[in-house]
């Protein structure tokens, strides 16, 4: 047995609470699933509503120590020695992620950089505003704002990146003086169990990992003694997530699906499109929020941007992503399942298959699929309207530019769009007219630390990322102060006989 099967076999059936993992009392759980080769590599317990208590108990006492008795440099050096644990704890996590979760360990690794660089730019950020003065409306007063945590964050992670999100999420929420309370996917526990260690040299308890599914979820987003939520999933959980909140009043974090488009225009590159649209289309195996799932494809240069992408697709190296392999598994046969009830219904509709549009047949085990080309596709297919989360690329021929942009804007998601175009004037549009949070143009997937990751219409409300992700997790105290303690003559009881109705001049 590996190491690293060897960890994830150590923290089964566990919960992370006060530094530390405990055996867990319930006796419900289920079992991890390599979707590769469909061996069991370690097992999950659903952490008891009585444990949950107790840790959310713990976080808030804690909260306070963290926020009062900790300066902003304190939490500076303790997230960067956060960082420091993960960059050296990175063959483990990535190994760990990959055999949990599929992804080839190629971007395990990657995903693990970025929960450095993530963490570390929260560290900074977290110290260098914390609200602003302004002038004030009275002559001789001071005003001014703080900004202060909402208290204990509860998250419910995905299983696609669950490590990155999350040290996206709780990297800022603890910079602002929160703690955390944290529900990993199913699908992804034990690795997010093995990354909490990290944490382990915080104030005891203000990083806690719970495990089990949406009923653990929900009770954790309806608990009276937290203070926020930040939820990524699908739309109904994260409609329900938005709804409970509302009704508590408690700060919302929700990031749901994406069907983010890609319109390729005449001046684009052709050679650097197709390579583009593979990588944003079959990313992960095609399991990202921001996976390019609509191509808009100019008809001038269709055919020929078809064939380039056929030609990328087919050089794409499927596998175990411990293996020399470009993409691995879907998470789960049920994943895959959905996914390929999904093409089948847009073969139905009228799709052709011109490569993929099935299963790998070196593979006799693993939730493999082949990565898909689709094209005589059109707008009012079901494949175009839902997420797929799966490694397909639809294509629809479109006659101009406005027609392509109509087109990419007639979507219930806003989360992220791509353009592929040398002309400036296109450029210029695409960012100001295209729907969603993120506009890439001819540089697809990019995230910034410091900028802001989102979406609008179903696919979220807030942010990310950037000094909006902090300011998530904190609330903003306005601040008015006269130090003399001057009467307010100009407005204060008693009101002058002259300014009385029926004395105007």
């Amino acid at each position: 047995m590996s190491k690293t099967l060897s960890e994830l076999k150590s923290v089964s059936n566990k919960f992370y609470h006060d530094g530390s993992f405990h055996l867990s009392k319930s006796t419900s759980g289920f079992d991890v699933i390599d979707p590769a080769t469909e061996l069991v590599v370690g097992s999950v317990l659903e952490t008891t509503n009585a444990e949950i208590d107790m840790m959310i108990d713990k976080c808030n006492e804690v909260q306070k120590i963290w926020w009062k008795d900790k300066s902003a440099v304190d939490r500076s050096h303790a997230m960067h020695e956060v960082a420091s644990k993960i960059e050296k704890m990175k063959p483990l996590l990535a190994e760990s992620l990959t055999r949990e979760m599929g992804k080839p360990y190629k971007e395990s690794l990657d995903e693990v950089d970025w929960c450095v660089h993530s963490l570390r730019y929260s560290a900074e950020i977290g110290r260098s505003e914390m609200g602003r003065v302004m002038g004030p409306a009275v002559a001789g007063q001071f005003h001014y704002t703080i900004k202060q945590p909402v208290g204990t964050v509860a998250f419910i992670m995905p299983f696609n990146f669950p490590l990155v999100l999350l040290a996206w999420e709780a990297g800022a929420a603890l910079a602002g003086g929160n703690a955390c309370i944290v529900k990993p996917s199913e699908y992804t526990t034990l690795t997010t169990f093995l990354f909490a260690q990290a944490f382990d040299h915080l104030p005891s308890g203000l990083f806690q990992v719970v495990s089990g599914g949406g009923t653990v979820g929900e009770y954790l987003v309806k608990h009276s003694n937290t203070h926020g939520v930040a939820f990524t999933g699908s739309i109904p959980v994260g409609r329900s997530v938005s709804g409970a909140c509302g009704d508590l009043m408690k700060p919302a974090l929700i990031e749901t699906s994406g069907n983010d488009p890609f319109l390729v225009m005449p001046s684009a590159s052709l050679d650097i499109a197709a390579r583009a649209a593979a990588f944003s289309a079959y990313m992960n195996c095609g399991q990202i929020c921001v996976s390019a799932e609509r191509f808009f494809v100019h008809e001038k240069i269709h055919d020929e941007f078809v064939e380039r992408l056929v030609d990328e697709t087919k050089k794409i190296r499927i596998g175990n992503g411990l293996d020399k392999v470009d993409m691995g598994p879907l998470v789960s046969e049920k994943e895959r399942k959905r996914y390929e009830d999904l093409l089948s219904n847009a073969s139905k509709q009228g799709a052709n298959a011109i490569v993929g549009g099935g299963r790998p047949s070196e593979f006799n085990r693993g939730w493999f699929v082949d990565a898909t080309v689709l094209i005589d596709c059109s707008s009012d297919m079901d494949i175009f309207n839902n997420e797929s989360f799966g490694p397909v690329a639809p294509i629809c021929k479109v006659s101009n530019f406005d027609e392509a942009l109509s087109m990419a804007n007639d979507s219930k998601y806003a989360l992220g769009a791509n353009i592929y175009t040398t002309d400036l004037k296109e450029s210029i549009r695409a960012t100001e007219e295209l729907d969603g949070g993120m506009v890439w143009v001819n540089a697809p997937l990019l995230d910034n630390d410091a900028g802001p990751f989102g979406g609008s219409k179903m696919s979220g409300i807030g942010r990310q990322l950037g000094p909006e992700g902090i300011d998530t997790f904190r609330e903003t105290k306005m601040i008015m102060i006269d130090p003399d303690s001057n009467a307010q003559d100009f407005w204060w009881f008693p009101y002058s006989d002259e300014e009385m109705y029926g004395n105007e001049k």
